[in-house]
């Protein structure tokens, strides 16, 4: 083991050697360079030498041997990202090892964001604007090797804006479920988020109820449960929900299929849909088509067609590279063009007006453009600001939002 190595993981413990017993190692003598380091490795139980009280230090360490106390380190709590990257197929490899350490030194786990928000609307449907800070603090502990817990508590303040309503602030436990593993099953129960395959352009909020997941490269994805009925974000109201996805890679081609059932739905301004059953069905590709380029392109089809109204859709997207929160100064562009029919979605995730009914007028679907763009300004601080020209596909109306947000992770 080089000397600039046990140095620098002995004082990525941040602890003084001085306050552990002697150096177990005989053939470590108390006068050596490394001996107050190896003493703080061996007193934390980050190295254990070869069983026989000698340390080995002048062999020759496999990579195997060195990401095992890689791992160690980061159970411990150290600071190792530069060795836990060079070491990443390694640790992958001792994920049962390493997964278990991390349970050992921490049981629950607690991380969060909070994020700024703010939306300028300018059209005939609404003008104004408003600005909203949006907190979460999320809980993850675990049950035993097979089964994790997961709770969140969400915190929105309306901060200022004519639609602020003059700065109320709300406080409510948002997610609540388990994961585990049943044979050769991923099983997550529980009232958990759920967006589906195609980004969210369909349903992008949370529901209760049960999911089953099977397979790696191919992913077969199936749920039942309760829509989230009263949010904000859903266009209309359902009481049942069931889905299933496939989706997986052809090459470079990413190919992914949907189906999507909402019992009871009442549109929200949509007298001859209410108490309608709405099926609705996706296939989508997406593939790189230059260096950092994607494309990809979906296809909606609904079985809500009253008054003989568009029945489909589709949503075409371009990303160009993308801010990474671990990674400052990284940066991205998008774009999405959006045609869709009303009942092709139920809870969107786009952040303008043009897809919720009840606040927009949109009855019978909506169309128009979204262009963006994101950069990380620091480690875990990333921004993002959307403009989207969106207009109703059958009433006269339209509406331009403009959207920023400031994340803050941790």
């Amino acid at each position: 083991m080089k000397k600039s190595l046990v140095l620098a993981m002995a004082m990525a413990l941040g602890v003084t050697a001085s306050a552990y017993a002697a150096n177990p190692f005989s053939d470590v003598p108390a006068g050596h360079w490394a001996y107050d380091s190896i003493n703080k490795l061996a007193a934390a139980g980050v190295i254990d030498g070869y069983g026989d009280a000698t340390f080995g230090g002048d062999k020759l360490m496999t990579r195997y041997e060195m990401a095992q106390i890689v791992a160690k380190a980061m159970a411990k709590g150290a600071n190792v990202d530069k060795l836990a990257a060079e070491f990443a197929d390694e640790l992958d490899n001792l994920g049962v090892r390493v997964a278990n350490l991390e349970k050992k030194a921490d049981n629950v786990k607690i991380t969060g964001e909070s994020k700024l928000r703010y939306w300028d609307y300018d059209g005939d449907l609404s003008d104004g604007s408003k600005t909203q800070l949006r907190s979460r603090i999320w809980f993850k502990g675990a049950v035993n090797e097979d089964w994790t817990y997961t709770g969140m508590l969400e915190n929105v303040q309306k901060v200022a804006g004519e639609n602020s309503n003059g700065g109320d602030e709300d406080t409510n436990f948002q997610r609540a479920y388990v994961n585990g593993k049943i044979g050769g099953l991923k099983v997550q129960a529980g009232r958990y988020s759920f967006t589906d395959f195609n980004g969210g352009i369909i349903y992008d909020t949370r529901m209760d109820g049960v999911q089953v997941s099977y397979g790696k490269d191919i992913n077969l994805t199936a749920g039942i449960g309760k829509a989230a009925n009263g949010s904000t974000k859903t266009s209309y109201v359902a009481k049942d929900m069931a889905y299933a996805q496939l989706g997986g890679k052809i090459g470079v081609v990413e190919a992914k299929a949907g189906y999507y059932k909402f019992d009871e739905v009442t549109a929200a301004v949509k007298e001859e849909a209410k108490d309608s059953d709405i099926s609705i069905w996706s296939v989508g590709l997406a593939a790189p088509i230059a260096k950092d380029l994607k494309l990809g392109a979906t296809y909606l089809s609904t079985d809500m067609d009253e008054n003989g109204i568009d029945d489909d859709g589709y949503v075409v997207t371009l990303d160009y590279k993308g801010a990474k929160a671990s990674k400052p100064g990284s940066w991205g562009l998008f774009a999405k063009y959006y045609d869709q029919a009303a009942g092709t979605y139920i809870a969107h995730t786009m952040e303008a007006l043009g897809h919720a009914e009840a606040q927009t007028g949109y009855s019978e679907g909506f169309k128009g453009y979204m262009v963006g763009a994101n950069y990380t300004f620091a480690k875990n601080i990333v921004g993002a600001v959307k403009y989207f020209d969106l207009e109703a596909k059958e009433n006269e109306g339209d509406q331009d939002t403009i959207y920023a947000e400031l994340n803050f992770m941790f």
